[in-house]
């Protein structure tokens, strides 16, 4: 049918007042450029704003304080530094594009486009997937059995090069898979008369369905089922060491330190079974659509509706997970406040140093002297801030000191501590 002639609309179908203008002609169907009503489509565009700010803003921060200070670059914030960074790349290259494949009928740019943007938001999701264990593998090293030798600075930065090697090769085949298609079924009203356009998807087109369903299975498994169980295992594992731990009792303090010891066992516990529900909830809906997509033989109605309907939802909640990941693995982590807030002072103590510095450069004879005397209480609270960012948790018997580990760095900043 030329995309200029006119033509009778034999039928209409609308679903819960959100989606707009689905008609039927033979065998084509006829859509809105815009697939949703205004208020629908505010609705999304809220809620991506929404963990696309908070995405940037947390996983911007826990970069900053990691690469402010020295003292921060422990083995474990190193894992935690390249899941803000995987996050960051899942906020940037996933929630912008996927809002607007939402929001609107077909893919709007070209085929490099859509294989750059497929490989960036695979790679990236599947690197924050794979740190997340690197993490939990650490944590477990410390805990469960602590006088195995720690990972070194140099070993994290090769297993972080292992993640994104294997985040790559995992998402190879897609890439290779994406093409932009023409579908034959379905055309564009532009919103004037009644011109039309065709509609183009960026989706892989494999030469046999049953390759596809291989590969989403192998994703499902290496991305999602195989990390999820590593996670639960690990951290069960971990929380019935900590619940094992015995608590010396002595002195007249005693009371009160198992008390402490008590409630930081629980609080630690708990961060462990949020960490693990929070992934294992976030990504179940997609890849249950996923998996349904590819082996349930729905309908074609039944695709539409999931598409238009329950796919945004489902990208919302995993993307959710890369927005909370720096509250959980950062700011709960009483180093990482340290740290934040004394890279804050740092960063005022240089301000006002150079200002000083300019000051006395530019006065003559005594207006050296309040630049120097200036200078004192500002190196102090320099040193201070240092002090601040370096702390150490509280030395003693390693079995007495486990939760304290988990729900720090589980790394001394400084040399001394357990061995």
């Amino acid at each position: 049918m030329d995309s200029n002639s006119p033509f009778e609309w034999p039928h209409m179908l609308n679903y819960n007042g959100t989606y707009k203008y689905l008609y039927l002609e033979g065998n084509v169907s006829y859509v809105d450029f815009y697939l949703h009503q205004p208020s629908a489509a505010a609705v999304f565009i809220i809620s991506y704003l929404l963990i696309f700010l908070l995405c940037m803003v947390g996983n911007g921060v826990v970069c900053f304080i990691v690469l402010k200070s020295k003292r921060m670059r422990t083995v474990t914030n190193i894992f935690i530094l390249n899941l803000a960074v995987s996050d960051l790349l899942v906020g940037i290259f996933c929630m912008p594009t996927t809002l607007l494949d939402n929001i609107i009928a077909g893919w709007p740019f070209g085929s490099l486009i859509c294989k750059m943007s497929g490989m960036v938001q695979g790679v990236s999701v599947s690197a924050s997937v794979f740190t997340l264990v690197a993490i939990a593998v650490d944590r477990f090293r410390r805990i469960v059995d602590p006088f195995k030798q720690k990972l070194t600075s140099a070993t994290a930065v090769a297993s972080i090069v292992l993640i994104w090697i294997l985040a790559i090769t995992i998402m190879c085949p897609s890439v290779v898979m994406l093409q932009v298609q023409k579908d034959k079924h379905f055309r564009v009203i532009l919103g004037y008369g009644n011109e039309t356009r065709p509609v183009y998807w960026c989706r892989e087109d494999w030469p046999d369905p049953g390759m596809r369903k291989i590969y989403t299975t192998v994703l499902f498994a290496s991305i999602y089922l195989a990390p999820l169980s590593l996670l639960v295992l690990m951290y069960a594992r971990i929380s019935m060491a900590l619940c094992n731990t015995a608590m010396p009792i002595e002195g007249k303090d005693s009371q009160e330190q198992r008390h402490s010891r008590s409630k930081k066992k629980q609080k630690v516990i708990k961060m462990l079974i949020i960490v693990a529900l929070l992934f294992a909830l976030s990504w179940l809906p997609l890849w249950t659509l996923m998996m349904l997509t590819d082996y349930a033989n729905l309908s074609d109605m039944q695709l539409q509706i999931i598409n238009i309907y329950i796919y945004p939802f489902a990208h919302w909640l995993a993307f959710f997970n890369s927005s909370v990941n720096p509250i959980i693995y950062g700011f709960f982590n009483e180093n990482f406040r340290r740290g934040f807030q004394a890279a804050s002072k740092l960063q005022l103590c240089f301000r006002e140093m150079d200002h000083g510095e300019l000051y006395s450069q530019q006065g003559q004879g005594n207006a050296i002297l309040p630049a120097a005397n200036d200078q004192m209480p500002q190196d102090q609270a320099c040193q201070n801030g240092e002090k601040e960012a370096g702390k150490t948790v509280k030395k003693g018997n390693w079995v007495n000191n486990q939760q304290d580990l988990v729900m720090e760095d589980l790394e001394e900043p400084c040399s001394d501590g357990i061995k």
